[in-house]
């Protein structure tokens, strides 16, 4: 049975519109062991936690970010499934809004470094090609709509 994580795909929008209108940027954290790779907050499913509880658990603890400091954004959901240390792994993953472009990030032990980065440069990092899909078809959904 594969292992299951829920996480936030977290980014913000710039107070001032650039003129490529590249407004949105993506929140990523650095793992502390391993490859040190960069994914939003992620975790594992807790018993009697539902998949979003998870994801805002997982959030407040990686990220130091509250539900409250959130919108979560209607009509997207990606489920990625891939193997991790040679097992396999399904990640569901939702678009939030920070509330607040400056909210401050406190990280946990978990991770050594966060950054915001645009689509092109979170693409980049985030190495793994679901990861790099999950990115982009949130940036789409969130440009093709009102969200």
């Amino acid at each position: 049975m594969a292992l299951r994580a829920c996480g936030l795909i977290i980014f913000r929008r710039c107070l001032i519109p650039k003129v490529d209108n590249n407004t949105i940027e993506f929140l990523l954290l650095q793992a502390s062991d391993g490859i040190h790779h960069w994914t939003p907050p992620k975790g594992h499913v807790e018993p009697g936690e539902d998949d979003l509880e998870t994801a805002l658990r997982e959030t407040r603890e990686e990220a130091g970010i509250e539900a409250g400091q959130l919108t979560i954004i209607e009509g997207f959901k990606r489920e990625l499934n891939y193997v991790a240390r040679n097992k396999p792994k399904t990640v569901i993953y939702w678009l939030a809004e920070v509330k607040d472009y400056d909210v401050e990030i406190r990280l946990s032990h978990e991770h050594q470094a966060y950054c915001w980065l645009g689509l092109e440069e979170a693409c980049q990092l985030a190495q793994f090609k679901e990861m790099k899909a999950a990115l982009q078809e949130g940036h789409q959904f969130l440009c093709s709509t009102e969200a």
